[in-house]
């Protein structure tokens, strides 16, 4: 009976550590309990200097600068291979449950853990977690930290694109006039009015037929903490129509839209969600002028780039 007992509790927490590693977001003590298991592997995003100073034990550096595209449109997947490699370095393989960590110190922030999250996924990744709050958060709750960089093993996985998960610019233009798909500007509202644009625009404005759904919204106010799963869908419920057969998240680069299609993918648990990661920089600089709402006047742009000019 005793060893049946002890067969059974340690299927029960087996079965528990499964459906543990299948949660999108993770709170600094549900990481603390699990961080020290082999399969775990924690991934810090943060700039090299703030990894070296402190960081959570048994984390590996991985700046978020290494998972995105060139300067002019950072919001373009590196090479496969490129990525690949990287995954490798890191140990993770299908059977690791990668989590995610950023500084935490606001929501803008966060987009860079989704953005890496969605990278991972679209590698063919599944067992993948966000610590919620980042950082900070694992700091406030006066959890431990230090300066030791763990040593691991390389691993050999080979990718298994999951295309499901990304738009590219033909795509969008394709589905542009359909009713059935939701396209969604996550940057905030005045960008979306055109009354501001990235560096990375040639143009002001947002992509024809868009709905704007601000990747602030998540978050509780004036923090990088994600709202509950009840909470996130009643703000995708009063945000935007019934849900489409598709939905594509955008904004400039791919980093705020990285922040709504987690939201809207993962947490309210929507179909067919998809990410158009070199968003508006692809989509303005593009050879052929591509539809878009919102665009001010020629004679607008001159005026607002001559107030720029005198400070």
């Amino acid at each position: 009976m005793k060893r049946f007992l002890l067969l059974f509790s340690a299927a029960a927490m087996m079965a528990g550590s499964a459906a543990y590693a299948a949660q999108p977001l993770l709170t600094p003590a549900e990481l603390n309990a699990v961080r020290s298991e082999p399969a775990v592997r924690i991934i810090d995003i943060r700039p090299p200097q703030d990894y070296a100073a402190n960081h959570i034990p048994g984390a590996l550096s991985a700046p978020y600068g290494q998972w995105r595209g060139p300067a002019d449109n950072p919001g373009l997947l590196p090479p496969v291979e490129k990525l690949a490699d990287l995954v490798r370095k890191l140990g993770v393989d299908q059977n690791t449950h990668a989590v995610v960590v950023s500084s935490g110190a606001d929501a803008t922030d966060f987009g860079s853990s989704a953005r890496v999250y969605w990278t991972l996924k679209y590698l063919g990744l599944s067992e993948l977690s966000i610590l919620n709050g980042g950082v900070k958060a694992w700091a406030d709750a006066g959890l431990p930290q230090d300066q030791t960089v763990p040593t691991i093993a390389a691993s050999t996985y080979t990718p298994v694109l999951n295309r499901s998960l990304i738009a590219t610019q033909e795509q969008v233009l394709a589905q542009i006039d359909n009713p059935k798909v939701h396209l969604v500007d996550a940057r905030p509202s005045n960008f979306f009015r055109g009354e501001v644009k990235a560096p990375t625009a040639k143009i002001p404005g947002t992509i024809h037929n868009a709905l704007n759904l601000e990747h602030s919204k998540w978050f509780k106010p004036g923090t990088s903490i994600f709202v509950s799963a009840e909470e996130a869908k009643t703000i995708a419920s009063q945000s935007l129509p019934e849900p489409a057969d598709e939905t594509i998240s955008f904004c400039n680069t791919g980093h705020w839209a990285a922040t709504d299609w987690f939201a809207l993918s993962e947490v309210v648990g929507q179909k067919n969600v998809m990410l158009y990661p070199a968003s508006l920089a692809d989509w303005t600089q593009s050879q052929e002028a591509l539809p878009m709402d919102n665009v001010p006047s020629r004679g607008q742009q001159i005026w607002k780039s001559l107030k720029d000019l005198a400070g």
